[in-house]
Formats: structure tokens, sequence, C-alpha cells
């Protein structure tokens, strides 16, 4: 090789990884994590000359320093996961569902509509287990829908769930007016605030009792149905290649659509839980851009219903922590949105380097 020829070789360049050990994985995760909070720390002291770690201490406070903060902490981090559960089928099968907003104001639409009219007809018990199934259905009607031109029609489905979003919002918008008729008014009252009917009860003295006993049933569903079921394989089959799949006998139009039935359907049970569970009204904001977080969550514990758990928690916790400090400084409410924009850039560029791996080029000798 010459020595022009050697010259003109890059002296860095990525390469995809074949394989990488979950710990060092992880480790690459930490590491981001670490990264991020010391940006943060600068950007702390740039902007509010306040010492980064009484800040952090002040999100730790913010997070898990009262009993109601961490149990509102807790709730939180349970419907984030439940949503990224429900997205975990349908992202197996590499259909980009990006509706789970969507999905979850139609759970949650359906669910304050049961509220509002079976309320005084019904026990708590029985009202509750018709809004599970009611609300599961609206959501499983809204995953139908992409589901079926995906299958037929091999519309975009990235596409077809997003612009869902907006018309679920638009359909929320006029129960809103159609049950309250409040002019300018964007929400509905607190439902069933004397009664409490639909409101979900409390378990062994728990507030949110009812959202850990049902959120962790079905990620534990979830894990086993992925992971043992027959229909998991076959997800998962449909997700490395259709035309595989299809060799082997399976239906891949029937996938398709079932997939994307569970996955609305558990989102729209996420609805039920928000509604019903925690703000007891409905709203366009009902959805909070947890569909898209979720979306986060999904990609970084590599679909794994298990590994949600954790980053659902983190993610939250970063989150009540930093609306915490954002107002015990005096800061902009968008403050809080910086700092959990910046450690979500950090997870999420770190997957960058879980794939890849940066070569330098070692020095060659010259052969005349």
């Amino acid at each position: 090789m010459s020595r022009e020829a050697i010259n003109n070789e890059v002296f860095i360049r990525m390469t995809k990884r074949e394989s990488i050990s979950k710990k060092k994985a992880w480790g690459i995760r930490l590491l981001a994590i670490v990264l991020s909070l010391i940006v943060c720390a600068l950007v702390i002291v740039a902007f509010i000359h306040e010492n980064p770690i009484q800040v952090y201490m002040g999100i730790i406070n913010g997070a898990i320093g009262k009993n109601r903060r961490l149990w509102v902490t807790i709730r939180e981090a349970l419907t984030l996961l439940i949503i990224a559960i429900g997205l975990t089928p349908a992202f197996k099968m590499k259909f980009w569902n990006i509706g789970a907003e969507g999905q979850i104001l139609m759970g949650g639409a359906a669910t304050a509509a049961i509220m509002i009219y079976l309320g005084d007809a019904l026990p708590n018990w029985l009202l509750l287990l018709v809004i599970f199934v009611v609300s599961s259905l609206a959501g499983m009607l809204w995953g139908l829908l992409p589901g079926i031109f995906k299958a037929y029609y091999n519309t975009n489905e990235t596409l077809f769930t997003l612009m869902l979003n907006y018309v679920a919002m638009q359909i929320v918008t006029f129960c809103i007016v159609f049950w309250e008729n409040p002019e300018g008014s964007n929400t509905v009252g607190i439902i069933n605030a004397a009664s409490g009917k639909g409101w979900f009860d409390k378990i062994f003295g728990l507030q949110y009792g009812l959202n850990i006993i049902i959120v962790l049933v079905m990620t534990l569903g979830v894990y086993l149905y992925m992971k043992y079921s027959k229909q998991g394989y076959e997800i998962a089959v449909v997700g490395e290649s259709q035309n595989t799949a299809k060799y082997a006998g399976i239906n891949v139009k029937k996938v398709i659509i079932r997939t994307m039935m569970i996955s609305g359907a558990i989102c729209g049970l996420a609805g039920s839980i928000i509604v019903s569970g925690a703000s007891h009204t409905i709203s366009t904001s009902t959805a909070g851009g947890r569909g898209f977080t979720a979306i986060i969550v999904a990609w970084m514990s590599k679909f794994n219903p298990l590994a949600m758990i954790a980053v659902s928690a983190f993610l939250v916790f970063m989150q009540q922590g930093s609306i915490q400090i954002a107002t015990q400084y005096g800061l902009n409410e968008n403050a809080s949105d910086i700092i959990t924009g910046i450690l979500l850039f950090f997870l999420i560029g770190c997957e960058f380097f879980i794939n890849y791996k940066v070569e330098f080029r070692k020095k060659t000798k010259e052969v005349q």
C-alpha cells in the first residue's frame, strides 16, 4: 500500500456492532445519564446561579419528598408504563403506532361517557368493569382502523395513526361541548364529584392500589404473551420479515390486524386509568403527550416489558422533580421541559453508541 493510499484512509469511522453484552449496554446508558446530569448542572449554574447539588436535592424532594408526591410519581409512572406496554406488540411487529395519544383519548372519552350516563344506574364495582371493557373497545377500534388499512392497502401506518390523534381530539372536543356546553372550555368538570361513582376504589388502603394491580397484571401479561405464546412468536416473525412469515404459513394480514387491536385496547385501557383512576375528568389534553413519551420508553427498553418498569419510573421521577424545582426557584414553566429534554437527548443518543462503535485507524507502515 502506498503512502498516498494510507493517508487517504479515514482516521475515525463508525461501524455497526455485531453484538454487545447487556452489562455493557446498560453501562453506556448509565454513562449517558451521568453526562446528562452534568450538562443539566451547567445549565443550572448558567441560568439560575444555584448550586446544582441543591437543585438535584430539590428534584428528589419534588418526586418523592412527601407521601403525596411519592404516590403522584408512582401513579404517573404506572400510566406511562401501561401505554408503553400497549405500544410494544405493534412496535415488535415493526408497525409504527404513533397513535397512542388518540387511542388514550378515545378510551378516556368512553370512560367519561359511562361515568356520566351509568354512574347512578350501576354499583361501582360493576361500573368499573363496564368502564374497563368499553374503554378497551374504544381504543381497540382506534387501533383496528390503521391495522386494516395497513394489512389490505399497505398505507403508511405512521401518518395514519398520527392523523387519528387529531380526529380523536376533535371527538373529545365535541363530547365536551355536548356534555357541558361551556363557552370556550376544553374540559369537563370533575365527573361524579359528589358520589365518586366510576372512581377507582382504594385497594389495601392505597388510593392508587387498583392502578398498580391493573398495570402490573398487564405488564406481566404482555411479557408472557410476547415471549411464550404462539401469537407473540408470529408477531416477532412478521416484524423480522413478512416474506418469511408468509413462507412459514403465517397469515400476515391477520397478525397485523390482531396486534393493532391488542395495542389499541391496552392504550384505551390506559385512558380509563387516567380518567377513572386519576383525573376524574376528560379534556383534549388528557393524554398529555404520554403517548409520545411512551415511544421512548419502549425503544429504550428494547421492547422488554419488564425493563420498561425501571425506564418509566426514572423518566417520571425526573419529570416530577423538574416541575418542583421550576416552582421552587421561580422559573418559567418550560424550565422543567428543558431539563427533561436534556435527559432524553442523552438517553436517545446513547442508543447509537450501543448499536455502533467508534474505530480509529491504526498507523500502518509504508509498503513500497
